[in-house]
């Protein structure tokens, strides 16, 4: 996790599609450091997947689906994503979404 250049955090994301239910949390060991795993329901086809992570990832942290943006990674399972908000808020709820 990095500092966006506006104010909000950038997450290193593992994404689940498929999944029996849409949840985000706990931790994946990535080769680059530890990644947020997001489940969802959607299958992995026309932007399905992607459209119900940026949803996800917005309840999770309590804000608007428009803060939320998937900045790499839009065709594979990790991404890396930015969330517009306060930083440590957002800091906080990801530390304990990863716990």
């Amino acid at each position: 996790m990095s500092r966006a250049p506006t104010d909000g955090v950038r997450i290193s994301v593992r994404v689940r599609p498929g999944a029996r239910r849409d949840e985000v949390g706990g931790s994946w060991a990535a080769a680059r450091g530890p990644a947020l795993v997001v489940a969802v329901r959607a299958r992995a086809v026309e932007g399905a997947a992607n459209a119900a992570v940026v949803a996800a990832l917005a309840a999770a942290f309590g804000v608007r689906r428009g803060n939320v943006e998937i900045v790499a990674g839009a065709r594979g399972r990790d991404k890396v994503v930015a969330v517009r908000g306060d930083h440590a808020e957002l800091t906080a709820r990801l530390a304990q979404l990863m716990a």
